[in-house]
């Protein structure tokens, strides 16, 4: 091997050496420092929530509350302003029992941030009616037995007057034959509109004879 050759090995020798040697020191670190971050994380204190200032008229009744930005509308209406009414169901915007009224409209009151409808109006089951004076659909689905455990009841009325607001709008739905002609409050509009309120007791039929008791249309 010619003097160079030798050189060269042994210039090999000492980088695999120092690769190997940085190595062995470094994975250690590397290691120890994951396990410092997941020490901290474990034993650190969570940041405090951020809060606003948040104005809606609930049933008629403005209402101020202080929130943690991240209260979603169901959590306030329950928590902080304890109208129970409404439902929390599967909290994930399946299942249609937190249904409410935001500004005339249907929504899934699990699946928004009360802090993003600051003025809103909201309309809960609370303010459709009382027992001694009952909304026309909470009647009707008295009188047609459209509930069984009444979970989902709640969130089913609501949704049921919104969706009957819809077709007095005329905004068609996916079942319309026509979309430009009004759309009629018949057994597979209703079925259609209300097919996002799950009912596990199965009081389908007879939720669709109230809400079509109350369009004035036999069912």
């Amino acid at each position: 091997m010619t003097e160079c050759n030798h050189i060269n090995a042994g210039r090999r020798g000492l980088l695999i050496a120092g690769a190997l040697s940085a190595t062995a020191v470094a994975v250690p670190r590397v290691a120890g420092a994951a396990e410092a971050v997941t020490a901290s994380t474990q034993a650190g204190v969570a940041p405090p929530p951020v809060l606003m200032q948040v104005s809606l008229d609930v049933n008629g009744q403005r209402r101020s509350l202080e929130l943690d930005t991240r209260t979603t509308l169901l959590d306030a209406l329950r928590e902080h302003l304890h109208l129970t009414g409404t439902k929390k169901g599967c909290d994930h915007g399946q299942c249609g029992a937190c249904t409410v009224m935001l500004d005339g409209q249907r929504i899934n009151a699990c699946l928004t941030l009360a802090v993003m409808h600051d003025g809103a109006t909201v309309t809960t089951i609370e303010g459709l009616g009382t027992p001694d004076r009952l909304h026309p659909m909470q009647a009707a689905f008295i009188a047609h037995d459209g509930y069984q455990c009444g979970y989902c009841t709640p969130g089913q009325i609501c949704s049921a007057v919104a969706a009957l607001g819809e077709i007095r709008q005329g905004i068609p739905s996916h079942v319309s034959v026509d979309l430009n002609a009004p759309p009629q409050a018949t057994p597979e509009e209703l079925r259609e509109r209300m097919s996002g309120n799950l009912c596990r007791c199965g009081a389908y039929s007879n939720i669709i004879e109230a809400i079509a008791e109350v369009a004035g249309r036999p069912a």
